[in-house]
Protein backbone atom coordinates (compact mmCIF):
# COMPACT_ATOMS: atom_id res chain seq x y z
CA UNK A 1 0.00 0.00 0.00
CA UNK A 2 1.15 3.19 -0.86
CA UNK A 3 1.26 6.28 2.15
CA UNK A 4 -1.06 9.14 2.47
CA UNK A 5 -0.48 12.78 2.29
CA UNK A 6 3.11 14.13 3.49
CA UNK A 7 5.70 15.03 1.09
CA UNK A 8 7.23 13.12 -1.61
CA UNK A 9 10.57 11.54 -0.04
CA UNK A 10 9.78 13.00 2.95
CA UNK A 11 10.55 16.81 3.54
CA UNK A 12 12.49 16.84 0.36
CA UNK A 13 10.11 19.60 -1.11
CA UNK A 14 12.90 22.32 -0.17
CA UNK A 15 15.63 20.82 -2.24
CA UNK A 16 16.61 18.28 0.91
CA UNK A 17 16.35 21.34 3.74
CA UNK A 18 14.55 20.14 6.59
CA UNK A 19 12.12 23.59 7.84
CA UNK A 20 14.04 24.19 10.40
CA UNK A 21 17.05 24.90 8.84
CA UNK A 22 15.00 26.56 6.04
CA UNK A 23 14.02 28.86 9.13
CA UNK A 24 17.36 29.44 10.12
CA UNK A 25 18.92 30.48 6.79
CA UNK A 26 15.54 32.98 6.80
CA UNK A 27 16.58 34.33 9.74
CA UNK A 28 20.08 35.03 9.05
CA UNK A 29 19.83 36.41 5.76
CA UNK A 30 17.16 38.74 7.59
CA UNK A 31 19.88 39.82 10.30
CA UNK A 32 22.43 40.51 6.69
CA UNK A 33 19.48 42.46 5.23
CA UNK A 34 19.15 44.85 8.37
CA UNK A 35 23.16 45.19 8.94
CA UNK A 36 23.20 46.17 5.31
CA UNK A 37 20.39 48.43 5.24
CA UNK A 38 22.12 50.21 8.73
CA UNK A 39 25.42 49.92 6.86
CA UNK A 40 23.57 52.16 4.07
CA UNK A 41 21.67 54.76 6.19
CA UNK A 42 25.67 55.73 7.81
CA UNK A 43 26.93 56.36 4.07
CA UNK A 44 26.87 59.77 2.58
CA UNK A 45 25.84 60.53 -1.10
CA UNK A 46 26.68 63.62 -2.60
CA UNK A 47 26.41 65.37 -6.01
CA UNK A 48 27.26 68.39 -7.39
CA UNK A 49 24.85 70.45 -10.54
CA UNK A 50 26.02 73.49 -12.81
CA UNK A 51 29.71 73.14 -12.73
CA UNK A 52 30.03 72.62 -8.90
CA UNK A 53 27.85 75.69 -8.13
CA UNK A 54 25.25 73.57 -6.00
CA UNK A 55 26.12 70.45 -3.44
CA UNK A 56 23.93 68.08 -1.93
CA UNK A 57 24.85 65.56 0.49
CA UNK A 58 21.98 62.85 1.51
CA UNK A 59 22.60 60.14 4.04
CA UNK A 60 21.61 56.60 2.53
CA UNK A 61 18.13 56.91 4.50
CA UNK A 62 17.55 59.63 2.01
CA UNK A 63 17.82 62.58 4.09
CA UNK A 64 19.09 65.53 2.83
CA UNK A 65 21.84 66.92 4.99
CA UNK A 66 22.88 69.71 3.31
CA UNK A 67 22.90 71.96 0.04
CA UNK A 68 25.93 74.17 -0.43
CA UNK A 69 25.34 77.04 -3.36
CA UNK A 70 28.12 79.08 -4.11
CA UNK A 71 26.82 82.74 -3.90
CA UNK A 72 27.98 83.96 -7.59
CA UNK A 73 24.97 81.79 -8.48
CA UNK A 74 22.01 83.33 -6.69
CA UNK A 75 20.73 85.85 -9.58
CA UNK A 76 17.68 87.26 -8.28
CA UNK A 77 16.55 88.03 -11.31
CA UNK A 78 17.18 83.74 -12.38
CA UNK A 79 15.61 82.37 -9.26
CA UNK A 80 14.02 79.50 -11.53
CA UNK A 81 17.49 78.41 -12.22
CA UNK A 82 18.34 78.23 -9.14
CA UNK A 83 15.33 76.03 -8.36
CA UNK A 84 16.48 74.05 -11.22
CA UNK A 85 19.91 73.19 -10.34
CA UNK A 86 18.55 72.39 -7.06
CA UNK A 87 16.51 69.77 -8.09
CA UNK A 88 18.82 68.25 -10.36
CA UNK A 89 21.49 67.84 -7.87
CA UNK A 90 19.12 66.26 -5.36
CA UNK A 91 17.86 64.36 -7.80
CA UNK A 92 20.89 63.49 -8.35
CA UNK A 93 22.29 62.36 -4.84
CA UNK A 94 18.97 60.08 -4.00
CA UNK A 95 19.82 58.53 -7.72
CA UNK A 96 23.24 57.37 -5.94
CA UNK A 97 21.65 56.11 -2.77
CA UNK A 98 19.19 54.29 -5.12
CA UNK A 99 22.43 52.76 -7.13
CA UNK A 100 23.74 51.71 -3.71
CA UNK A 101 20.36 50.35 -2.45
CA UNK A 102 20.02 47.84 -5.38
CA UNK A 103 23.90 46.79 -5.43
CA UNK A 104 23.74 46.33 -1.95
CA UNK A 105 20.56 44.53 -1.05
CA UNK A 106 20.62 42.97 -4.50
CA UNK A 107 22.94 40.52 -3.89
CA UNK A 108 20.29 38.89 -1.75
CA UNK A 109 18.11 37.65 -4.58
CA UNK A 110 15.02 38.08 -3.19
CA UNK A 111 11.87 37.92 -5.92
CA UNK A 112 9.30 40.92 -5.23
CA UNK A 113 12.06 42.87 -3.01
CA UNK A 114 14.06 44.68 -5.22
Amino acid sequence: MSKRGGFPGGMGGFGGMNINQLMKEAQKMQADIQKSQEELGSKRFTATAGGGAIETTVTGNKVIESIKIKPDVVDPDDVEMLQDLIITCVNEAMGKVDSAQASELGKYNIPGIM
